[in-house]
């Protein structure tokens, strides 16, 4: 299994200089590494390093997602412009755990339109969710046509676990694919996720997992 075609490297830590994004993206280029996803900031440098040989995803509203509807839609819009072929969209989960689901859903739906002909990935944030509250965000993102979920942003206690992803695999009933992130260490558990149906990986560990 090339587990790198499947890999988005995680760039997100607000400490990171210039320097070491640009020697982080070049290990990337050299490895093959599928995707790198940064935040907004550095999204137009990204770009001009990666050139043809890595594709650019940039996260949304990270890791709260808790900016507005209108907020979400600008930093998607404005880093397209940058470059950027895929997004990685902080939903909600405030608004969904308060029982506020018309809003998340016309969020989403939002987002959608005006985001078309993009790779889209929610990311759900599994860990403060019920597991009805999950089956419900799997529904609503499959309603919005974006095409994955993400189980988490990798800044809070708990990432990916086996139970999650087997869930929303079952949910989704192929109508999404699944994105596994946070708490990724090592290539035993990348393949354990691919080997449940996980269709990427979302990890800061790329050159351990890959070593």
């Amino acid at each position: 299994m090339d587990i790198a075609r499947f890999i988005d490297h995680s760039i997100l830590k607000p400490e990171i200089t210039e320097k070491e994004l640009e020697e982080q993206i070049a290990k990337c280029v050299e490895l093959k590494v599928y995707a790198v996803c940064v935040h907004p900031y550095w999204v137009k440098r990204v770009v001009q390093l990666a050139g043809k040989e890595l594709r650019v995803c940039a996260v949304i509203s990270f890791p709260f997602g808790m900016d507005t509807k209108e907020q979400k839609i600008y930093q998607c819009l404005e880093c397209v412009e940058k470059g950027a072929e895929e997004l990685d969209i902080v939903m909600n989960f405030s608004a969904l755990r308060s029982g506020q689901v018309d809003y998340v859903r016309e969020e989403l739906l939002a987002l959608a339109r005006n985001t078309e002909g993009l790779v889209r990935k929610v990311i759900i944030e599994t860990a403060y969710l019920s597991k009805e509250q999950k089956i419900l965000s799997v529904e609503l993102i499959a309603e919005s046509g974006m095409e994955f979920v993400k189980t988490s942003t990798g800044f809070f206690a708990m990432g990916a676990t086996v139970e999650d992803v087997r869930l929303l695999l079952d949910v989704s009933k192929g109508r999404l694919k699944v994105k596994a992130s946070g708490g990724i260490k090592t290539k035993e558990q990348a393949i354990q996720f691919l080997s449940l149906g996980a269709q990427r990986i979302g990890t800061s560990n790329t050159f351990k997992i890959l070593s």
